[in-house]
Parts: C-alpha cells; sequence; structure tokens
C-alpha cells in the first residue's frame, strides 16, 4: 500500500510536467532495425521506425481526436473557458491552428534498440587500492557537451578506473543537469507489480508519459515499461486507451514487429477504420515482404479489403475473426450507402 501511496503522490506531482510542450522530443536515428523487443527480421534489415513511409502510416492510423488531445487532465487546476464572437473564417483559422498544435502534442515517442552496456575499464592502478572504501566518480559539467558526449569515470576502491555505467550516467547527468520531472531513482510505480494495479485503472497513456520523462529511449527501464504497456492493451482489447496519443504509433510498430496485430485490424474494423485496417496490413507487409500474405498480396497487386481477406487468409491467426468483422462493416456501409 506503500508503495502504491508513493505512486499517486507522483502521479499527481506529474500532473504539470505532463503538458510541456512535446515537439521539442527528438528522434534518434539508429543503424539498425528499431524495435521495442523481439527478434529483427532479418529480410528487411533496412526498415527503421523513423522511415518517412513507416511514419506516414504510423500517424495516419494514429487519428486526430482534438477533444482527447485537448482533454483536461487529471489533478490539473482548471482555468475557467473563454468564449469569442468569430466568424466563419476565424473560426476556420483557430481550428486550423488547434490542428496544428495537435499534430505536434502527437509526435510519436521514440523506439530504439537497447543501448550496449558500457564495461570499459581505463587502468588498473593497485597502488590505489584500499585508499578509501567509497567510490569516486569524475564528471565533466561543461554546458555545451551534448549528454551522450559527456565524460564520467568512476574510481573504484580497487584502484580501477573504469567508464561510468549507464545507470550512473542517468543518474549523475540528473544531478547536475536536472530534468524536470524525472527522480534521481525510479519512481516504485515502475515495478511490474505496480504497474498491473495502475493497468487495471486503464493508466497506460499516463504511465507511458511518465516512462518518457524518467528513462532514457534506450534505457532498458524504457523498453521493459513500454512492452509491458503494450501487451496489456493488446491482452486485453484496449486499443482505443492509446489511439489518438503520441503511443499509437508504438504500439502498432511493436505489435507489426511481432506480427500480432490481428485484434487491431478487428478492432479498426469495429469501428469502422477501414483504411487504417488496410494501412496496418500495408505496414506489416512492409516489415514482413517474405511473408506468405505480402506475397500472395504483391503478386495479385491487392488493394483495400482485397488486402484485408488475403492477410485474413494467408497470415492471421485469427481469419474467422476478421472475416466477420470484415462482412460486418460492408453490411453497415451498405445500409448507409441505400439510406
Amino acid at each position: 500500500m506503500a508503495a502504491l501511496g508513493a505512486a499517486r503522490c507522483w502521479f499527481r506531482s506529474f500532473a504539470g510536467v505532463k503538458n510541456v510542450d512535446r515537439s521539442t522530443q527528438i528522434f534518434i536515428r539508429c543503424s539498425r532495425r528499431t524495435r521495442c523487443s523481439g527478434t529483427p527480421d532479418t529480410h528487411n534489415a533496412e526498415l527503421q521506425f523513423t522511415d518517412p513511409e513507416v511514419q506516414d502510416i504510423l500517424t495516419r492510423i494514429t487519428g486526430l481526436d482534438l477533444q482527447k488531445v485537448f482533454r483536461p487532465i487529471k489533478q490539473q487546476e482548471l482555468k475557467p473557458p473563454t468564449y469569442k464572437l468569430m466568424t466563419d473564417a476565424q473560426l476556420e483559422e483557430a481550428t486550423q491552428r488547434a490542428i496544428e498544435k495537435a499534430k505536434k502534442l502527437l509526435q510519436m515517442a521514440p523506439v530504439l534498440p537497447e543501448r550496449k552496456p558500457i564495461n570499459d575499464v581505463l587502468s588498473e592502478d593497485k597502488i590505489l587500492e584500499g585508499m578509501d572504501t567509497a567510490k569516486y566518480v569524475f564528471t565533466d559539467i561543461t554546458f555545451n557537451i551534448p549528454h551522450r558526449e559527456r565524460f564520467i569515470t568512476v574510481r573504484e576502491p580497487s584502484g580501477t578506473l573504469r567508464k561510468a555505467t549507464w545507470e550512473e550516467r542517468d543518474r549523475l547527468i540528473q544531478v547536475y543537469f536536472p530534468k524536470e520531472g524525472r527522480k534521481l531513482t525510479a519512481p516504485l510505480l515502475f515495478k511490474e507489480e505496480n504497474l498491473k494495479l495502475v493497468f487495471s485503472q486503464d493508466r497506460h497513456e499516463d504511465v507511458l508519459d511518465f516512462c518518457l520523462v524518467q528513462f532514457e529511449p534506450d534505457s532498458q527501464d524504457y523498453i521493459r515499461v513500454h512492452a509491458a504497456t503494450y501487451e496489456n492493451v493488446e491482452k486485453h482489447g484496449k486499443y482505443e486507451l492509446l489511439r489518438s496519443t503520441r503511443h499509437f504509433g508504438g504500439m502498432a510498430w511493436y505489435l507489426v514487429n511481432a506480427r500480432r496485430v490481428d485484434g487491431l485490424i478487428v478492432d479498426m474494423l469495429q469501428r469502422q477504420l477501414l483504411q487504417d485496417a488496410v494501412s496496418l496490413v500495408s505496414l506489416f507487409h512492409m516489415v514482413h515482404p517474405h511473408s506468405e500474405s505480402a506475397q500472395e498480396a504483391t503478386s495479385q497487386q491487392a488493394t483495400g479489403t482485397d488486402l484485408l481477406k488475403i492477410y485474413a487468409q494467408k497470415e492471421s491467426q485469427r481469419s474467422g475473426f476478421i472475416m466477420l468483422a470484415l462482412q460486418a462493416h460492408e453490411q453497415t456501409a451498405a445500409e448507409s450507402s441505400a439510406a
């Protein structure tokens, strides 16, 4: 219970940080295939999360719900609404500005491979062994140096001089260059048992927002928390919780790489998002070009519902559900046209 109380306090203290302009977040390009977890697809190792065609599809299927993007944040002080009289032209201009701002807020969170451990030993000075029982840390605190290039070393009591580990670097950089909302030690919220409790409250988006602030995007904890969140969303079919948020694209990318998009496709069809389902299958074929479904679609030059049917027949583990959802969508569309 103490852990839960601490987590709730952290939720409240973070409410202001969550509204920081997220357009300043920078995607870090990596030289190899990026994913949250799983084995890389060696057939298409060049395709990356940051590739324009991938970003275009993920942006389109994320959606743009202005009511959801600009909804009030819990525990944040509400300000009285402002009313203005506008002409149609002014209203159109204000709506367009809101759309542009929403697009910046929906900029997808980075997806990177886990960083390699740092195990570099610089020297073994036995003459210094036993001179002290504490470690000494030496940090370059020059302001104009990128944190990734900052030189940080640790002198062990044994006399060994080594480079600081990633965990030590993150903690020391936070000491000298504090980032708003980040703690020196990870909050108990990110423990597996506490994550399950928060997920039961449908606060998946909050967890991912806090994770972005607390951890570096290529750290083990960042990848672990994102994977656990996506797994819980997929398990319970709660895709709508992340739709029209900056995390939907990362979840779709994770599921595509894991070859587990059946549930998301069914959800899209049930919500009358046919084009999103088609785009998702197209992305699946881009990531897995040697799959039976991709090869069949290429040979037939399939598009639209034909693409979905080929995927359901050749690849899907839940083909019956997808075909039923597709039939229901087609029936609804036919009834709407008749009306």
